[in-house]
This record gives structure tokens, C-alpha cells and sequence, in this order.
């Protein structure tokens, strides 16, 4: 069940723990010496070699303070350097007083901090060690791995924010074999689990296979990561053709792509849909990789594009289910961050509201921006198709994919059956950080 995970996995950057991680599961004290320098220009400190301690792997050749820049500088044992402003460091003291360590959280209230800060002396006790000693004679101290880790430079930020939240992404089209692993696995072990929510990350979907064939396995799995989202649906909802049915997804007819929810101002993130049963004939699912369909959309139509980043549609949903609900919300077909990268889609056609809060004059110009994306997702290069079986699940990024699911026709008494549930990114990610920890053993 490890193949089709480790298939998708083995392109992601060698930089990351995780990565070599997934690639391993899938293979089953000195004194200082001041140098002498003009007054005023800069202080240095710096040690002779030594052994590093077991577990620490960055050492420090020297420091010295930048009083005219009001920074503090290092020069590591590899050549590199790194610079640090001092308010930063008196901010980040990590000493019982300034720090709550029980908590991993700060105790310095911003009030107490002076953001015009000088330094008194800036001294290396250790090859591993920084002491800052401030005007009021305060003491900091910090370790060399925990500065080079926080160093300001591009590369070692973006390096700390792609292990932090795992933004590298693998798009595809209707090429994509969908990564597949098994239900118990990712359920009982670690490593299985890990590589799940890491492919659900890079690539947006992830079929599990052999859940048992009855209610309450999105739950179980759902605890897993840590605990369901609650909606107006419900912990979890069962997706049937009802009648007078109060949501689309309840009827048996076909469902364009969509996402789910966008009537909410922070639609889930995660999605869970577990087979029961399936039709006597139809009901075939349908994804497709929005993020992709919207960076092609930027390159063929970019006015189009433009016009779904920039105008909020409003969306609506009212009826009654886990309690009686009225929602609306206004978000833009395509969301982007300040770097403009695609971050969400949120488009459902059932659910965009007839009220639409635009100029007059912008009307036509966002129904063919809005056509013009449904058409690029809709082309046969664009989807994917797959057809659940009772015991499969199917694990997918809600705010990336767009899902559909074609008509279908279901027996006298013998309905087709999936049970659905949402979780959020925040607590997705909660769990791909603690078990990669405890993957590598680390507390």
C-alpha cells in the first residue's frame, strides 16, 4: 500500500526532514578570545574547535556586534554568516524570566521590551553558545542550532517556512495516479500515517483502501489527526438521495466540480468521504487540481484571472440539518497570498448566491472570467475520474480540488451510501508536525 505513496513523494525537495523521512519508511567547553579592534567599530569573540556536543550540528567561529547597524553578527565554522537585529534577540531571551519553557511560549510582555535596544556585549562562551548581555545587564543566551535556524537570510526562510508547512506542491492533470495506502495502516502505524498526511499535502488527494463497510470510520480516522470540524451538516453526514433533499450532494444527479462549503468564510479545509455502497450504475467521481487550473488560467487569460482574485461573490446556504442554518459569505472565486500564489478556491455553482455585489459594469466581464475557468477545469486533460468501492475513502485537500461526482442509479432499498466528514488544515498540519518529530525521535 506504501507504492503509490512513495511514487508521488520521491519528487519532493531533499531539503526537508520529512522527505528523507518518507524516503527511509518506504525503504521499510572553551574559553573566549576577544581580537583586538578599533573602539566603536565592531566586537569580536570567537573559541577554538571543539567537539559538538551529540545532536548539535552547527558551530560557531565568532560574533561580534554591529552597534551602527544594531545587529549582531555570526560567522559559523562552515564560512557562512548570519546577522541578527538586537531587538529581535531581547524579544526572543530565552531565560526563565522571558520565557514560559513548560509552555514553548514568551513571557516578555512587548511593553517591558525596548525595541531601541543596545547591547552591552555580545560573548561566545562555547562553539555552540551566544551570550548577549544587554545595558541593564540582563543575560541571553542561545544555542547555535536554534539561531541558524531562525537565521533572516531568503534562503534559510524559505527553507524554515517550507518545513514548517509543507507548501512545496505537485500539481497534475488527468495523469495523476492518485496515491493509495492502506486504511488500518495509517490508523496503527506512524510512518504510514505521516506519508498520508504529507501526500495529502504535496498532492491534494489520498485513496485509502480496506476501511470497514459501516458508519463511523471517517470518525475513526478523524482521530487520528485529532478532531472533526463541525458543521450544520453535522460531526459527519451521510450523502444519500433523500427526499426533499436540503444539499445537491443529496440528490442522484450529476454534481459539477466544485469545493465545498464556500458559503463559510473559512470553508474545511480536509475533506473525508467514506464508500458504503455504491450505485447499480453511475455515480463515478471526478477531481480536478484548482491550483493548477488557476496558474494555467493566469498564463492563458490573465484579465480572467484578475477578475476572480480580485471580486468577492457572494455565496449562500439556508436550511436545516444538525440545527436550523442561514449562511452567506463573501469570498473570491481564487484565493492568493501576498507572494500571489493560489492558496483556495472557492467556487460551488448550487450555492453562489443570486445576489451579486459587483458594479453593473463588471458583471459580464466576471461571467466570462468565471466560464472561462469552469471550461479550462473541465477538459479531459484536466480531470481525473475514479469510482469508489464499499471500504474505500478518499482523503482530499478542500480548499485545492474540486470534486464532482456523475448521475447515478441506485436500487429499490439499496441506496448509495457515503459518509462524510470535514477537518481543518490548522489541525492536519498539528499532526504532520508531531509525528514527524516523533519519527525522528524528538520530543
Amino acid at each position: 500500500m506504501w507504492t503509490g505513496l512513495a511514487r508521488c513523494l520521491s519528487r519532493v525537495k531533499p531539503g526537508l526532514h520529512g522527505l528523507r523521512l518518507l524516503q527511509k519508511a518506504t525503504r521499510a567547553g572553551h574559553l573566549p578570545v576577544q581580537d583586538p579592534v578599533a573602539p566603536g567599530v565592531s566586537r569580536w569573540h570567537q573559541t577554538a574547535a571543539a567537539p559538538l556536543p551529540e545532536g548539535v550540528n552547527s558551530r560557531i567561529r565568532r560574533v561580534r556586534a554591529l552597534d551602527g547597524e544594531r545587529l549582531v553578527s555570526v560567522q559559523w565554522e562552515d564560512g557562512s554568516s548570519s546577522l541578527y537585529p538586537f531587538v529581535w534577540l531581547r524579544d526572543n531571551c530565552q531565560c526563565p524570566h522571558c520565557f514560559l519553557r513548560s509552555a514553548r511560549a514568551r513571557s516578555l510582555l512587548l511593553t517591558e521590551l525596548d525595541v531601541d535596544t543596545g547591547v552591552d556585549r555580545v560573548l561566545l562562551t562555547e562553539p555552540t553558545k551566544v551570550s548577549v548581555i544587554w545595558p541593564d545587564q540582563h543575560i541571553s543566551e542561545f544555542d547555535a542550532d536554534w539561531l541558524k535556524k531562525r537565521c533572516f537570510s531568503p534562503s534559510a526562510r524559505q527553507k524554515q517556512q517550507m518545513e514548517l508547512f509543507l507548501n512545496d506542491r505537485h500539481y497534475w492533470g488527468s495523469e495523476l495516479q492518485i496515491p493509495t495506502a492502506s486504511f488500518e495502516e495509517v490508523l496503527t502505524d506512524d510512518k504510514a500515517a505521516y506519508a498520508w498526511l504529507a501526500a495529502l499535502r504535496r498532492v491534494g488527494i489520498v485513496y485509502l483502501k480496506g476501511a470497514p463497510v459501516e458508519q463511523g470510520q471517517v470518525a475513526r480516522l478523524s482521530e487520528r489527526i485529532g478532531y472533526l470540524r463541525l458543521t450544520f451538516y453535522g460531526h459527519t453526514w451521510q450523502v444519500q438521495d433523500k427526499a426533499d433533499a436540503n444539499n445537491v450532494a443529496y440528490t442522484s444527479g450529476k454534481l459539477s466540480l466544485h469545493t465545498d462549503y464556500p458559503a463559510l468564510h473559512y470553508p474545511p479545509g480536509v475533506q473525508f468521504l467514506h464508500c458504503i455502497r455504491q450505485a447499480q450504475a453511475g455515480g463515478e467521481s471526478e477531481v480536478v487540481d484548482g491550483f493548477h487550473a488557476a496558474n494555467r488560467l493566469r498564463a492563458e487569460n490573465p484579465e480572467a484571472f484578475r477578475i476572480l482574485t480580485s471580486l468577492r461573490v457572494d455565496f449562500t446556504d439556508t436550511g436545516a440539518d444538525y440545527c436550523d442554518f442561514s449562511v452567506q459569505s463573501k469570498n473570491r472565486i481564487i484565493d492568493v497570498d501576498c507572494d500571489g500564489q493560489v492558496v483556495r478556491i472557492n467556487y460551488n455553482n448550487a450555492t453562489r448566491d443570486s445576489v451579486l455585489d459587483v458594479p453593473l459594469d463588471q458583471v459580464q466581464p466576471f461571467y466570462s472570467a468565471l466560464k472561462a475557468f469552469v471550461e479550462l477545469m473541465c477538459r479531459p486533460e484536466s480531470t481525473v475520474t475514479y469510482h469508489m468501492k464499499p471500504g474505500d475513502v478518499v482523503t482530499f485537500d478542500n480548499w485545492r480540488l474540486l470534486h464532482g461526482r456523475r448521475s447515478y442509479v441506485s436500487g429499490p432499498g439499496d441506496k448509495r451510501h457515503l459518509e462524510g466528514a470535514y477537518l481543518d488544515w490548522d489541525e492536519v498540519m498539528s499532526r504532520l508536525r508531531i509525528l514527524e518529530r516523533a519519527i525522528r525521535g524528538e520530543s
